[in-house]
Formats: structure tokens, C-alpha cells, sequence
């Protein structure tokens, strides 16, 4: 467990058979009651939050804002906002986009820009598993019920089509910057045949995740590693600073400079709105 500026988290690795799809589960539990307003910036994941404190509000990109439980927050091309009562309680899991395809067992186009109640992805089994978590006595016996969840989804879900999930992994393993036509050739499918399978089972189109996966590796190298933003434009593939700035102001919403500001110099999937 650690704390982490008034949140207190736990972290655990899941069953060696969901690694591929995520990296870890990430509980957390905020002892004081301090409410919060922050913005969502576009991510290489797909969000499931299993709630176990008070609602929040959610809005994305393409809708109102809303009141959510336990939900899941498919990939996203632009900003969204959440605010919340405080006390939050809950376990956050980042899948990969395919590995959610998988889990969640339904198109992760039909999760483009918007988020969806866990209940009405998983049925009455997302209720059952957020009384048994809250019901559990500590945060191991929670992981592990988190991993016969998942495992008994991994043996009934959708599995990707080959073509996708290597054109999922030349994208990523580039940060977004191998060109979609390559990623065609490479895979043997027109690109029109690939934008639109890759979009059904990942979320986005390649080129659009080739922008997120670029604006994510920017985040990372301006924040944990320092670079400047002209250091970073080049490092992530875009023409100049200038097409950083823009690419930030269609993703996030702002520059580079207002998301450190809001931040305070820690960056991560969400970020304090201004």
C-alpha cells in the first residue's frame, strides 16, 4: 500500500493468463472527503472502473455528463471531464484495447468516445462482483476475485483477428508512428479493409490511434523525462512544435504548457481541470 498525496493505493499483478491484456489491478481509497472536478486525456487503454464508494459524474467526448457506478471508458480522441463527491473507493483496471474486446465481449467500437455501467456490459455478474469486493477482507482476497472474473470472461470472449492484433502491436511497440499504409502491407488487408475491422475490434481507426499513441508518448517525455517541447515534436513524430501544439489542443483540450500547469508536473490519465 502507499500513499499517494491523500489517496492511498494497492497494486497487484493478475493471473499470469491476463498479463497480455493488463499490467496490473490498482485499487485506491481516499480517507478524506475532498471532492474533485478533473479532465481525461486520451489513453492507449480502455478504463474499467469497479466502483465501490459514492457515483461520480462522467462526460466524454461525445456525450453529456452522466452519473456512473462501476463503468467501462472505451478509447477516446479528444477530452472528457469527471467530478466527484470525494471519498473515493474503488479498483481501476487499464486493459489494452483488444484485450478489452475480449473481456468485455462486444465491439469496442460501440465504446468510442462514450462509457458504458459495467452491469449492462457483464449482466447481473458486475453486481455480484462489486458486493463480493466490497465484501472481501483485504485487497489480495479483492484481486483475486478479480482474476477468477476475469479468467472465466477470458474463456467465453471474442478473440481478435490475427491481422488486428498485429497491426495493434506494430502501432504500439512504434508510439503511433509507423505509417498506417505499412501496417496494411505488412498485415496483407487494403487499408480501407483494415481501418474498419481494426476500428470494430480496437475502438479506433489505426491513423487515430497512431495520434493518441503519439500525444501519450509526448505526455511522457515532457513530463517524466523533461524534454522540450521541440525535443519531444521530433521524438514523437510530429512536423514541428507546432503541430505538437495542435495535436494537444484536439486531444487534451489545451497546450502542452496549461496540462503541466494543471498538473503540477504529474501527469497520468486524468488532470486536475483548470
Amino acid at each position: 500500500m502507499q500513499d499517494r498525496g491523500g489517496w492511498w493505493r494497492a497494486a497487484a499483478a493478475p493471473h499470469p493468463a491476463l498479463r497480455p491484456f493488463l499490467r496490473s489491478y490498482q485499487g485506491y481509497w481516499e480517507p478524506v472527503v475532498a471532492p474533485s472536478r478533473r479532465r481525461t486525456l486520451p489513453t492507449r487503454t480502455v478504463v474499467v472502473i469497479v466502483n465501490l464508494g459514492p457515483p461520480l459524474y462522467l462526460e466524454v467526448p461525445d456525450g453529456p455528463p452522466a452519473r456512473y457506478g462501476s463503468f467501462a471508458a472505451g478509447m477516446h480522441d479528444g477530452p472528457g471531464l469527471y467530478t466527484h463527491p470525494g471519498g473515493q473507493r474503488g479498483v481501476q483496471l487499464d486493459l489494452t484495447p483488444l484485450g478489452a474486446y475480449t473481456l468485455l465481449g462486444l465491439p469496442m467500437a460501440r465504446l468510442t468516445n462514450v462509457a458504458a455501467d459495467l452491469a449492462d456490459l457483464c449482466g447481473p455478474a458486475a453486481a455480484e462482483l462489486t458486493e463480493r469486493l466490497l465484501e472481501a477482507p483485504g485487497w489480495a482476497a479483492r484481486f483475486d476475485l478479480l482474476d477468477r472474473f476475469l479468467l472465466r470472461r477470458l474463456e467465453t470472449g471474442p478473440s481478435p483477428a490475427p491481422e488486428v492484433g498485429h497491426a495493434w502491436r506494430l502501432l504500439a511497440r512504434s508510439h503511433g508512428t509507423v505509417p498506417v499504409g505499412d501496417i496494411a502491407a505488412e498485415v496483407g488487408w487494403s487499408r480501407r479493409h483494415l481501418a474498419a475491422r481494426f476500428r470494430e475490434q480496437a475502438g479506433l481507426a489505426p491513423k487515430t490511434m497512431g495520434r493518441v499513441l503519439r500525444f501519450q508518448r509526448a505526455v511522457e517525455l515532457l513530463a517524466r523525462d523533461r524534454l522540450d517541447r521541440a525535443s519531444a515534436a521530433l521524438a514523437c513524430g510530429y512536423y514541428d512544435q507546432a503541430h505538437l501544439n495542435r495535436e494537444f489542443r484536439a486531444l487534451a483540450g489545451c497546450t502542452p504548457a496549461e496540462l503541466l500547469a494543471a498538473q503540477g508536473g504529474d501527469w497520468s490519465t486524468t488532470a486536475p481541470e483548470p
